[in-house]
């Protein structure tokens, strides 16, 4: 695999992230920046090299599809009709050998989407859609790790009622043994998912460039949600209602500083501040697109079947999805 998208994105940001701090460092606490020279037996020029690099990093772009391809040779490949898929053959890793998954436009869990989230703020709004849509019908869902990260970009880009499903589908994990192997132990990553579809998803939180921001998009069926959050050693309660959000200090000097759709807000101790809201953001309807993690599955029998080694016989029986025009 070349040119992962995940991957660069993600060592792109790492890699400028520490170029910021150690400039930052040497700007605002000479003292401590030589001693960092000087144990680490840093060369300032590094540095240098780490902006050239992350400026350089590739980040894949198809712009006769219009997304961001996975990797480099993503797109070259056919794609798997995860809605012709029988559920007794999922989850696909237990039915079929990885060197054939791996030929195909299929995909375990988010990765592209994924990035989405974590650099927020290295893709428009547009771009987002659209990545979303493409994705959604090529991810299995195999992994209880995807659809809390697909329900907060699902919300973000105004598909409401998907962005619900999702989170539905995540909290019902271990209570309803969606995938028949909680008795093997809860799926605990999922759950802390489920907190991040709250609040990044229903609540639009976000902390890009390091500035604690707010998008709401509040379930039209709920009345509020309310929640604390660790910032920068205060905590500050958060209560999103649908006409308004409010922000109050409960620990910590402050004041802290927060942003409401591009509205900077200044959380202060002993009272409340409050942002009033004209929508929930932007509602597309209906998602008329097939959303894969969450077709019909047969679930982990805890029986792993043999796995099909002869590619060219397999790869005859799986479902090809033509790709829409």
């Amino acid at each position: 695999m070349n040119d992962n998208l995940f991957t660069n994105v993600m060592a792109r940001f790492n890699l400028r992230f520490a170029v910021e701090t150690v400039r930052r460092l040497q700007r605002e606490d000479p003292e401590t920046y030589a001693a960092m020279i000087e144990r680490l037996s840093f060369d300032p020029a590094e540095a240098d090299e780490w902006a050239r690099a992350a400026d350089g990093m590739c980040v894949p772009y198809s712009d006769e599809v219009g997304i961001h391809p996975q990797d480099a040779h993503f797109l070259e490949r056919e794609m798997w009709d995860l809605e012709a898929t029988p559920p007794e053959q999922k989850p696909l890793l237990l039915h079929f050998h990885p060197l054939v998954i791996y030929r195909f436009q299929v995909i375990k869990q988010t990765d592209v989407v994924l990035a989405l989230l974590l650099a927020s703020d290295e893709f428009t709004r547009p771009e987002k859609r659209r990545d979303f849509e493409y994705y959604d019908a090529l991810t299995t869902g195999d992994s209880t790790l995807s659809a809390v990260v697909q329900s907060v970009i699902a919300a973000e880009v105004g598909y409401r009622e998907l962005a619900y499903r999702y989170f539905s589908h995540s909290l019902r994990v271990d209570l309803d043994d969606l995938h028949q192997n909680s008795a093997d132990g809860v799926h605990i990553a999922s759950t802390g998912g489920v907190w991040m579809a709250l609040v990044q998803g229903f609540a639009g939180m976000r902390d890009a460039g390091r500035q604690l921001r707010f998008d709401p998009r509040l379930p039209a069926h709920w009345g509020s949600l309310s929640f604390k959050l660790e910032w920068r050693g205060s905590r500050v309660r958060v209560t999103l209602e649908q006409q308004r959000i409010t922000f109050e200090l409960v620990e910590g000097d402050g004041p802290l500083f927060v942003e409401v759709r591009e509205q900077t807000v200044e959380v202060r101790a002993g009272s409340l501040s409050e942002v009033l809201l004209e929508d929930q953001g932007p509602d597309l309807g209906v998602f008329r697109g097939l959303s894969a993690g969450i077709l019909p599955r047969e679930g982990d029998t805890g029986v792993v079947p043999d796995l099909a080694v002869e590619v060219p016989i397999v790869t005859t029986s799986i479902p090809i999805r033509v790709p829409e025009e």
